[in-house]
Order: C-alpha cells, then structure tokens, then sequence
C-alpha cells in the first residue's frame, strides 16, 4: 500500500516537515534486484516526495543510520565525498555520483544547537556522506543542488536521547531546513524473505503507526519505550536499532506538528513504513 502525502499549500514562510524515509538495502534502486521490482513502490514514493514540499529548502539535514559516534558529530565540509559503506554489489552502484555541497555554517548552527541543549557535538570537515544520505536522496533530490549536511547517531542508541536532539533542532524548520531521519522501520536482516516475519512485522509497524501518530506528549513516551512494543525486539534485535533511532530524532524535531504514515508497503516479506511531521 502507498499513502500519498497532500501537498501543502505553496509559501515562502511556510514551515518545513520532518521526515523519516526508508533508504532500501544498500544501493537496491540501482541495480537489478530479486525478487524483481521488490523496490519499486518505495522508489517510486521517495521520487515524489519533493513535489509534497512547501518550498525547496534552504538545506537538508540528514540523520542516518550508518554514522554511529561516542558524541554527535555534524560534517562541516564543503564538498563531502561519498562513502560506499555496502559490500558486494554490482560495480555500478561503487561509481553512483551525488556532488550536493555541504554547508559549514548549517554545521556550525547544529553543533551551536545541541551545545545549547546540553548535548556536545562537535564539526568534522573530513567525513563524507554515507549510503544512508546519498542512495534516498538520488531518487528524492536527483539534482542534488541542495546543502547537505549529516548528523550521526551516539553510539550507544538511547532513544530518549536522540528525541531531545531533535528537539534541539526543531528550530531549524523554520529556517527553511528540511530534517530527514533516513533508516528503516523494520531492520532485522534474518527476515528478510522469510513468510514466518510478515506477521511480526506488521504486528510492530501496526504499532509504530499507533505511536507516531499519537498526541505529541503520548508520542514521545512511547517512542521513548519502543522495546515494549509488540515484536519490537524481533523488528529490531538488541543493539542493532540504529535503523529506527533516526525516527526518534525526527519526532523530538516535531515539536507540536501531527505525525502520520506517508508511505507503507510490504517488501521482500515484511512491512516498511515512512512518517513525515508537519
């Protein structure tokens, strides 16, 4: 199933959303895939996506699940290399191209941001972009004209955390920057292609739509305690949630803003959602 997001009403004040997008398996779109057109619904959705914008934004700020560090860290560099963080694909998708700038002085206001909040962060001037921020943002900005700039994750994946970050980083929306949290909403690579993981998959997304949606403060706590969650643990085995912790971020960035599915279809067994904010 795919939910179409309404396109807002055009405004060169309106405020920007916050999105939580699937990022498919490594370079997936790329490349020829089985079981054929697995992907293609999710493809399809991320293309439209930013035709649902009230503007094009100032800059993109990304929050993906393949940059884990001690503290948070923010590139700061001009021009971010790509990092092709996937391993035995097809040699076409080790030569994708995504030359989107960076934007030292968004990095800087992010790192100024969580300072504030009491949550150090530090610039990096060397680091690139990894498959998490390139691979969506080929389908959803193919231009790629657009300021890029990547927030990593803390190690140590404490959802409560990473909802007061996006807190932090609310205000950036109304600076006409987008904030997207780039993962996916069921990451147990086991079950993948496996019948027996339909049920628990949707069992969680059933329940992730449930909280998403949920008035903000009620929002935040279940998110907050997502382990409880039916097969929360079978969606996403202990110490590899990084593919959900981007969502936390981007519903702390939500502010008071309604949260809701935009996108939803079963993939190679299981249930892949995406959720925007505002």
């Amino acid at each position: 199933m795919t939910v179409t997001i309404s396109t807002p009403s055009a405004g060169t004040k309106a405020r920007m959303p916050a999105w939580f997008l699937p990022h498919g398996a490594g370079p997936c779109f790329f490349m020829d895939w089985q079981p054929a057109h697995a992907w293609d619904r999710m493809a399809g959705f991320l293309k439209g996506a930013a035709a649902t914008l009230p503007r094009r934004p100032h800059a993109i700020v990304v929050v993906s699940a393949h940059w884990l560090t001690s503290a948070f860290e923010v590139t700061s560099g001009d021009q971010p290399a790509l990092i092709y963080d996937y391993f035995g694909f097809p040699p076409n998708t080790y030569t994708l191209h995504y030359p989107a700038p960076g934007d030292p002085a968004v990095a800087a206001r992010i790192a100024a941001l969580l300072a504030g909040a009491q949550l150090p962060a530090h610039t990096n001037p060397k680091r690139g972009f990894d498959h998490g921020v390139f691979i969506p943002l080929l389908l959803v900005f193919p231009g790629a004209e657009i300021p890029v700039v990547q927030l990593s994750l803390q190690q140590h994946l404490d959802p409560r955390l990473h909802l007061a970050v996006g807190r932090a980083l609310e205000p950036l929306r109304d600076d006409g920057i987008l904030i997207i949290g780039s993962g996916m909403s069921f990451h147990n690579m086991r079950g993948y292609g496996d019948p027996r993981y339909g049920p628990i998959a949707d069992a969680f997304d059933h329940w992730l739509v449930q909280a998403v949606t949920a008035a903000p403060e009620e929002r935040e706590k279940l998110l907050a305690n997502w382990e409880q969650a039916p097969s929360a643990r079978l969606s996403h085995p202990r110490g590899a949630e990084e593919h959900l912790l981007p969502l936390m971020v981007v519903a702390g960035a939500a502010g008071r803003d309604q949260g809701k599915q935009v996108f939803s279809d079963r993939v190679m067994e299981t249930r892949l959602s995406a959720f925007a904010f505002g």
